[in-house]
């Protein structure tokens, strides 16, 4: 008796664990399964592989001894580059049905050769129509020589909430193609440096090496996601995966359609013309804010839509369009999804009281003047090209942090300069001299008598100087 009094009471008092425990109450609920929806979602799924040439050295203990290192480079090639042809794989899913195919800018990285393989056993070539590093996104652009090709339809991932099923698809470790599901397991975290945006989807679908490119789908069949890192210490899955969200790859299929990219492929984003930070409890309280969230505005370009909009150094953004912000990286995210020509409306705090601004998506402003000139006499930079750094032309060489100065914009082949610097670098100096505008170059380097010179030169956002006698 006191046993089933002792059950009785475990019923009444835990009724939702017991209709959990419950056993399967018909043929039906024993088959519930994921397959009509993989079936549905992985035909578009595909297996991509490239090849890319590397080069690599010889190596000989000698090679740096001034005596033996010369004779054995001319004897036997030590030291000299060489170059190989090295395979890789990744995933990635069509989503037109003229062929045009996402994956991660990562797995087509330097790729001279793409094939695409489809899970019918269909083989195509494959080009490169977009490659974004910005957001680790890549668009490839099938030959499918007019056969039809299954696709995929992308979903918007703010639909999604902490808890909800999705599943992972792509070719893991070469395997072949693989499902595996999971929940989702976090929403806009911003902490991994892992693309510009650091925006991503954390789920615990088990993501593995291979599975980079694929998609992470919900359960109505929608593409919420492009897989992109996983968390690990062995390079297996520790349940920690990170996928980009559908917006960011909707938005680089909208510039590709509207031909917003740029010479080297890349899209062109609205460009704001700021520097943000994440409110941390000293700011909000030396701000009076009653919460650590939202985005400081730390600086504005005197071209900066947001500064003609009203925007100050200072203000809290909270919210753009009714989506809350939670941090600086949330803050870079919501504004990339603005399409260029259109608004956005930003909810501000401002000395503790709130207020809200209207602010235009505009395209890079090709200003100031760039004035590129090509260097030329006995100096270190003779044949490079300078220019002086503007938006546009920041967004072009895809320079981040670069809002002024003047940039190596080319090279003359076999050039002095093309053996000291690279396209993309910042001329800081010479000779401790600043530069500040590409004329200044040009007369600095003529001023100065052979046999010494010192380049301050800013490559990725780290100074080194060079010493040319």
């Amino acid at each position: 008796m006191r046993f089933f009094i002792l059950i009785l009471f475990s019923l009444i008092a835990f009724p939702a664990w017991a209709q959990v425990s419950q056993v399967p109450q018909s043929p039906q609920q024993i088959q519930l399964s994921f397959s009509p929806l993989v079936k549905k979602i992985s035909p578009a799924v595909v297996n991509i592989y490239t090849k890319r040439v590397v080069e690599t050295r010889s190596f000989n203990p000698l090679a740096n001894d001034p005596f033996f290192g010369p004779l054995l480079e001319r004897q036997f090639g030590f030291g000299v580059p060489r170059q190989r042809l090295e395979s890789s794989l990744g995933s990635g899913v069509i989503l037109d049905p003229t062929g045009l195919a996402v994956t991660n800018a990562h797995v087509i990285k330097g790729a001279r050769e793409i094939t695409v393989m489809l899970s019918d056993g269909r083989e195509f070539p494959a080009i490169v129509t977009l490659n974004d590093p910005a957001s680790d996104l890549a668009l490839l652009k099938l030959d499918t020589k007019n056969e039809k090709v299954p696709f995929a339809n992308l979903q918007p991932s703010e639909n999604l909430q902490v808890g909800d099923l999705v599943l992972a698809i792509g070719n893991p470790f070469g395997v072949g193609q693989t499902v595996t599901s999971g929940i989702v397991s976090a929403l806009a975290r911003s902490s991994l440096n892992i693309n510009d945006f650091n925006f991503f989807i954390q789920t615990d679908a088990a993501i593995n090496p291979g599975n980079s490119g694929g998609p992470l789908v919900s359960m109505d069949g929608g593409v919420v996601g492009i897989n992109s890192a996983i968390y690990s210490r062995d390079g297996g899955s520790l349940g920690i995966g990170f996928s980009i969200p559908s917006e960011m790859v909707a938005t680089i299929l909208a510039a590709a359609k509207a031909g917003q990219v740029t010479k080297g492929g890349s899209v062109i984003r609205p460009w704001v013309g700021l520097s943000a930070q994440n409110v941390t409890s000293a700011i909000a309280n030396s701000l009076g804010l009653s919460s650590v969230s939202g985005a400081l505005i730390a600086n504005l370009h005197p071209l900066s839509p947001a500064r003609e909009a009203g925007l100050k150094t200072g203000d809290v953004v909270t919210a753009i369009d009714g989506r809350k912000i939670r941090d600086a990286s949330e803050l870079r995210f919501r504004l990339a999804m603005i399409p260029i020509g259109g608004e956005a409306n930003l909810n501000i705090l401002r000395q503790g009281k709130p207020d809200t601004v209207t602010m235009k998506a505009i395209a890079p402003p090709d200003q100031p003047a760039r004035d590129e000139i090509t260097i030329t006499g006995q100096n270190p930079l003779s044949g490079a090209r300078v220019a002086n750094i503007n938006p546009a032309l920041a967004t072009e060489l895809g320079l981040k942090n670069e809002d002024s100065g003047v940039v190596v914009t080319a090279l003359a082949p076999r050039s002095i300069a093309s053996r000291l610097v690279t396209v993309g670098d910042v001329i800081v100096a010479i000779n401790r001299k600043k530069i500040s505008a590409s004329q200044d170059v040009q007369r600095i380097l003529d001023s100065i008598s052979p046999p010494g010179w010192i380049l301050t030169i800013r490559s990725n956002g780290q100074e080194r100087n060079l010493v040319v006698k």
